[in-house]
Parts: C-alpha cells; structure tokens; sequence
C-alpha cells in the first residue's frame, strides 16, 4: 500500500478524532499506511523571534503510525498567505462576495512564497511511492511547487469551500495563474457537481481545454480529472457522542428548560456566509406573521467567533447582536425570550443532545460548500419524534439532501418564515419519513466513502 501524505493548512493529531473535522475524515487512510500529514502548526513567529518570511523550522512527531510534520509562519507570511490572501481575496470571491474581497492587498506574493516554502519543506520527506492528497483553497499551487521540483507523485486536490462560476472567478487578479495551476494535479475534488461545472466551463472558457472525457479535461500540456466528492460525517460516531454523557446531560437541561417550548437550532461560525442576520429576520417574520408562535418558538443561535479581527466580521457581529435584541425587546416576555443568541464555541460532545432536542434545525447559509451541521442534525434526531431540517439551497448538501429537506431561499425572508412554520406543524409521519430518507442518505454516503473514493480514484491509472 502506498503511504499517504495529507498537505492541509494546519495539522490535526488524528488520535483525536473526537474534536471532529479533517481528522475524522482522514484517520483511517492514514492510520493504515503510516502516513504523514504536513502543515502549519497555527504558530506565528515575530520577525525577532526568528520569524523570516518564506523559512521555517521543520517540526516532526510521532503521532502513532502517523507522522506529523509542521512548520510555524512568519508574521509577515501569516498576514499575507492565511489573512491577506486566502481569507481576504479567496474567501470571499469564492463565496461570490466580490464586495469583500481585498484586491488591492497586494498578498497574493506573500501566498505564493509560502507556498514555495511548503513545497521546499515537504519534497525531501517524500518516497518516491507516495500518493499526496492537497486539501483546499490555501494551498492551490503547491502541486506545481512540487512539480517544478520533480515530484511525479500522484497529487489529488480537494476544494472544501465552494467554487464559483467563471465571471467571478475572473474578477481575481492573476485568476489565469490560479486556475493553471489546478492542471498539476492529476484529481480535482470538488464538493457538489455544481462546482465541478462551474470549473468546467471556466477552463473551456478561460484556458481553452479540451474536455475528452465528462471528467477529463486537457490544457498547459496536462490532464486532469475532476469530480464531485461530497464530504459526509462519521454517522456512528457521532451517534456515540450522542450517547455521552455530555449530550446526554445537554438534552436534559434543554428539555427541562424549555418544556413548554418548540426549539429552533443554528449552528455556525461567524461568518458572513453563513446567513445568519437573514436567519434571524426570517424568524422575526415568523413571529410578525404567525402570532401562534409567539412565546412558543425559541430560536438558539450558537455563533461562534470567526476571524474577528477582519472588519467584515466585525460588522456582522454588531449587526447580528443588534437584531437579537430588538427581536427580544419587541417579543419577549419576563418568562421567554424568542433569541438566545451565544457568541462562543460549544463543545462538540455536547452538540448532538442540542440537535437532538431541537424540532427545527436551521442551516441557512448564503453560499456554503457542503454545511457538515446539517448531516449532524439529522444524526442526532430521535426517529420516532424526529426533528425537520430546514436547508439552504445554496449550501452543498442541498444537492442530496434537497429533496426531503425543507429547502429555502435565505434571501427570500417571507419564503423562509414559511418554511419554519411548516416545519413547526409539520405532522409526526411526514417527519418520520422525511428523516428516514436523510439519514439513509448520510449513512450511504458517509466521510469514510468520501476518503475511499477519492483515494481509489487518485490511485487508478486515469482514463486516456
């Protein structure tokens, strides 16, 4: 079996399977091949510290059969690759928020130098065997950093965030540069197909490639294959946190305090793709619009902090706290609240028993690669009493998830509080059956599925 080397922008132990994520997804591949996963540590180094840009020491540990390999960033190359680049031009361009994008920033030097640096760290730990899984939008060229330097090693790429059509694609300065050097990847694996047209149409369009099969195309003297691989969760173990007895101590608390009161859940970082300021006013129509759930309805809003030193986040925080309180101060009682809203990070041992107590799960972002919360919300429902989810269609998992899902527009505010009061009166049988379809679905196409695919399409030979 060949190894498996894992290149992601920060290293997870993947003992730790419990703290959910990237980890989850790639223990086991490369728990069996005694793999090595190579990133940053999350360590930023001042320039007196040592901090040069483009060098870093390497940092190498055991981690079980695994090897951890990591360097810390300069706070020049921090600033310019992760905050100035990635997150300030990337981010948002392919979240279609080209009013957010930072083009004048001048970082995209800053990502191509670390980049270059990952590329120079990483190739003298490969064995000439190795297949290399690259994983997403802070690390696009480093396949072609590795190639310049000889690597002929199998190199697969999976995007977790979305990508977006052509013409905003086109708006990034040195998008050409960007999209080319996708081609030194022998597989592309996008979240949803509808990514995986939009790159098709942009290489056909932009880079004149020739697409010789649905999933090869041929341009800059290379082929590359791309295809949809929608990330899933591990259903069983998430169905064990549930079991534990901090979900279980969670579920408690909910159902005693909130007894007499239908539960609405959103989860999600603080993010303005998230939706969550349109969250909120479509349930402040539910309670204009349907006084019966007037209190009734309580909506709890986890949001966790995100990149708060970004004025973008900034902003939606002060809008977001800004319409929690005027919902309360408008609708709220001595004894009830409509919003509780909780600005911090909650444990995901005790996320399952919140799902679990919710009838409605609200996940409703603007624009979302996949939305790996919806896939949890419907793992902790009861079956017998399931709660209904309510979903974005612009979110990845609308794909699959779509037709038995409550689907809606973000955008549409009235549509939006529709759907929630559906799914409030929604009748037992329809949520039996409306669950039991999701959950197959999350089931048959878990995280474990998505790793096995995507690796035993990297390692076949490709098609000619």
């Amino acid at each position: 079996m060949p190894r498996l080397v894992v290149v992601s922008n920060r290293v997870a132990d993947p003992r730790r399977t419990a703290a959910g994520g990237l980890a989850v997804a790639l223990a086991e591949a490369l728990n069996q091949s005694g793999g090595l996963w190579f990133g940053t540590s999350g360590a930023v180094t001042e320039r007196d510290a040592g901090g040069t840009p483009g060098e870093a020491a390497l940092q190498v540990q055991r981690a079980g059969d695994v090897t951890l390999a990591t360097v810390d960033l300069s706070r020049d190359d921090h600033d310019a690759y992760y905050l100035g680049y990635s997150n300030g031009v990337l981010w948002p361009v392919f979240h279609y928020r080209l009013d957010l994008a930072d083009f004048d920033a001048g970082s995209i030097e800053g990502y191509r130098r670390v980049n270059r640096m990952f590329a120079r760290k990483l190739m003298p730990l490969l064995r000439p065997d190795d297949v290399v899984w690259v994983h997403d939008y802070h690390l696009i060229p480093l396949a072609a950093e590795l190639r310049a330097m000889g690597s002929t090693h199998r190199i697969g790429f999976f995007l977790h965030i979305p990508l977006p059509p052509p013409l905003i694609l086109a708006a990034i300065p040195q998008h050409e540069w960007l999209m080319r050097s996708l081609f030194a990847h022998d597989l592309l694996g996008f979240q949803a197909q509808a990514d995986v047209e939009h790159f098709a149409r942009y290489v056909r369009n932009e880079g004149r490639a020739e697409q010789r099969r649905d999933d090869l195309f041929h341009a800059f003297g290379r082929s590359v294959r791309a295809r949809a691989f929608p990330i899933g969760i591990d259903v069983d173990e998430f169905e064990s946190l549930l079991a534990g007895r901090d979900a279980q101590d969670t579920l408690a608390t909910m159902r005693e305090q909130y007894a007499k009161r239908q539960l609405l859940v959103g989860v999600d970082r603080l993010d303005y793709s998230k939706g969550l300021p349109q969250r909120v006013r479509a349930f402040q129509r539910l309670l204009e619009r349907y006084p019966e759930n007037r209190n009734s309805a309580t909506l709890i809003q986890v949001a966790s902090p995100s990149r708060e030193d970004v004025h973008a986040y900034a902003d939606i925080r002060r809008e977001l706290e800004g319409l929690c309180g005027a919902i309360n101060g408008e609708y709220g009682e001595l004894d009830w609240m409509p919003v509780r809203y909780i600005h911090r990070t909650v444990a995901r041992r005790r996320l399952p028993g919140l799902y679990r107590a919710a009838r409605v799960g609200l996940v409703t972002p603007l624009r979302d690669g996949m939305n790996l919360v919806a896939k949890e919300f419907v793992a902790a429902q009861d079956p017998a009493d399931p709660g209904v989810l309510v979903l974005s269609r612009f979110a990845g998992a609308a794909e699959r998830l779509g037709e038995h899902a409550l689907l809606v527009n973000p955008y549409d505010t009235q549509g939006t509080a529709d759907a929630i009061q559906h799914a409030l009166r929604m009748p037992i049988d329809e949520r039996r059956a409306r669950h039991a379809r999701l959950l197959a679905q999350i089931r048959t196409h878990d995280v474990h599925r998505w790793q096995r695919e995507f690796l035993q399409t990297l390692t076949e030979d490709p098609p000619a």
